[in-house]
């Protein structure tokens, strides 16, 4: 028999009974178990995640298929075979912690990778592009997918009030509203570290990638019908059906493959290469096998390991490095501040979120520090005491590696605000004639709950965006809207 104790370890017996001045007297102060209890209960909540709330994960192994090393250092590629311990996480973006797990929304895909050169985190979607390519735009954009601040209810005016306005949104508002927006659960659709970032092989040699990691159990989708039924049915549908299958010992595999491109080739690329809302042509740029991801461990908590889990791309490792990409950048800032924020400044002591390897550094203190803090060692470099020393084999040739395209900085000419190429060629090329219908019917149900005095300049708007992309788009979904084609004579677009 184990004793039953207060956190401070001092064993109790009345567990459900509290002090009191008789059998029907008021209580006692002095009862600090029925204190701690309460104390303790009031502050089980810490701050959700502002995006990506409603979140599932497990443990797995990543293991090294094929050689990468010309292109990375990386020791987690160092050799075939190479295996690492992951942490993979998914997510809804626009809901809270308690709302249905198959609403319309991108999918967050997060992985923490524990290297031997401390944590890499990729921290990605279910979509190789985003909604918006610039970082000031992301509070604006958020505020537009959560809550209206007068009704308190989602607004579909709201949504589509801001896609109309940027239309950089286009190619990941028709990822959304296909049945893209409704996956099947969380194994059965594809990962993308949708940024690009840079590898860096021993030679201090770099190129730019991106990271796809493609479902081994297939692509499967919801219909809009389906996922309304299964928000009802099931809000956790997702969830359960993760946890079920690796209870079961049906575990679930990504492939992970990299697009590579040389500072030379991204300089001459006919789009901007760092732009979050384009993809790179996997017919110029093919995919190259890495390895495979798989699920194989669910966590015994789920507060402690995935509540607590905290991801940022700020956290890269040796062989691997950050690029131009603005909406990469804004998020080497945003995402650890979120955490510092949600979880304290020590949140990467708590298990989850720690290095298993060595590590060492000069911070001290701060609230909810859970290791020895650094006992009687000193707290400022340098200094006469340790042997903590910089090792000059992990410099980062930061200067080197954007050298070649240093003017991607500051990128983002009107030549190169073609948001309608890339999600024309989506929409003719990548969709079958039944998922084009169903995002047509998609984007109508969406677009019919638009409400005020400016649901016809709103639905206006974004027609328009829909017709630069592709005519048949763009009369699709006005037919399905029932709006007279001679209404819409004064919005055409102009000849590209």
């Amino acid at each position: 028999m184990e004793k039953l104790t207060t956190a401070s370890g001092i064993p109790y017996v009345n567990h459900e009974d509290t002090q009191s001045a008789g059998a029907r007297g008021p209580l006692l102060l002095q009862d600090f178990i029925l204190h701690e209890k309460l104390a303790h209960f009031n502050r089980e909540r810490i701050p959700e995640r502002i995006v990506h709330a409603k979140g599932s994960a497990a443990y797995g192994t990543f293991t090294v298929t094929s050689d990468i090393t010309s292109y990375s250092k990386a020791k987690l590629f160092g050799e075939i075979g190479k295996q690492t311990r992951v942490l993979l996480r998914f997510s809804t973006v626009g809901g809270e912690k308690g709302s249905a797990d198959t609403e319309r929304d991108p999918r967050g895909f997060a992985v923490k990778f524990y290297t031997e050169d401390g944590n890499w985190d990729l921290v990605g979607n279910n979509t190789p592009v985003f909604f918006i390519k610039d970082p000031k735009k992301f509070p604006d954009f958020i505020h537009t997918q959560k809550r209206d601040p007068f009704t308190n209810c989602k607004s579909a005016t709201m949504v589509w009030d801001f896609f109309s306005l940027n239309p950089e949104s286009l190619h990941q508002v028709l990822f959304l509203m296909s049945d893209r927006g409704t996956p099947y659960g969380f194994r059965y659709m594809h990962g993308f570290g949708s940024h690009t970032y840079t590898l860096i092989n021993k030679e201090n040699e770099i190129v730019y990638v991106k990271f796809h990691f493609k479902s081994v159990q297939g692509i499967r989708n919801f219909t809009s019908a389906e996922a309304k039924l299964m928000r009802g049915e099931d809000p956790d549908f997702a969830q359960r059906d993760l946890l079920n299958a690796i209870e079961d010992g049906n575990f679930p595999k990504w492939t992970l493959k990299i697009q590579v491109m040389t500072p030379e080739q991204a300089a001459a690329y006919s789009f901007n290469p760092f732009d979050l809302t384009t993809v790179w042509s996997q017919n110029e740029y093919p995919l190259i096998e890495v390895g495979e991801l798989e699920l194989n461990q669910n966590p015994d908590n789920y507060f402690s390991e995935v509540e607590q889990a905290a991801f940022a791309p700020s956290r890269i490792v040796d062989g691997i490095g950050h690029s131009p990409d603005k909406m990469l950048q804004g998020r080497i800032l945003a995402y650890p501040d979120a955490q510092r924020y949600r979880l304290g400044v020590n949140f990467e002591q708590l298990p989850v979120n720690r290095c298993p390897f060595i590590v060492n550094n000069y911070q001290r203190d701060g609230l909810m520090r859970v290791d020895d803090n650094g006992k009687r060692s000193p707290n400022y470099f340098p200094n006469s005491f340790d042997n903590i020393k910089p090792d000059a084999a992990y410099a980062r040739p930061a200067e080197q590696v954007h050298q070649p395209v240093a003017d991607w900085f500051d990128r983002n000419a009107e030549g190169e605000n073609d948001h309608y190429t890339q999600p024309g060629i989506f929409y003719r090329n990548v969709l079958s004639q039944e998922d084009k219908s169903r995002l047509v019917s998609n984007i109508a149900e969406s677009m019919r709950q638009i409400e005020g005095p400016l649901k016809e300049e709103i639905i206006n708007r974004q027609l328009c965006h829909f017709f630069r992309a592709e005519f048949s788009l763009g009369m699709a979904v006005m037919n399905e809207l029932g709006i007279d084609p001679g209404d819409m004579t004064r919005h055409m677009p102009s000849k590209k």
